[in-house]
């Protein structure tokens, strides 16, 4: 589903910074909290990552009603969003070097 590339985006996002987490909510809120608030990623794509997880819910566990084909439509161009967004910051990113990595002092 859709959500996974969503939530593996904000999930590298939060590796790049030396963060990992075991559990789905701990990535949501961390990512809502290090890119969000901080404004270096629109805060409707925390919401995204938030309501694709809802949605994931529905389609894996069968909660609730199903998803509608508008509503899987939605979740597909909410994930290409993440990803264009990725590879924006990807380009504009310096290249990787040895010795060259993240600031490990301010995770």
């Amino acid at each position: 589903m859709s959500y996974y590339a969503i939530f593996y985006v904000a999930e590298a996002f939060l590796l790049g910074i030396g963060l990992s987490f075991s559990r789905h909510a701990g990535v949501i809120a961390a990512f809502g909290e290090r890119f969000a608030k901080t404004g270096i990623v629109p805060v409707e794509l925390h919401r995204y990552l938030i309501e694709g997880q809802e949605k994931r819910n529905v389609g894996d566990y069968q909660i609730g009603p199903g998803l509608t084909d508008i509503q899987a439509a939605e979740q597909i161009a909410r994930a290409e969003q993440f990803l264009n967004l990725a590879q924006r910051l990807l380009d504009a990113s310096p290249p990787a070097t040895p010795g060259n990595t993240a600031d490990q002092d301010n995770p």
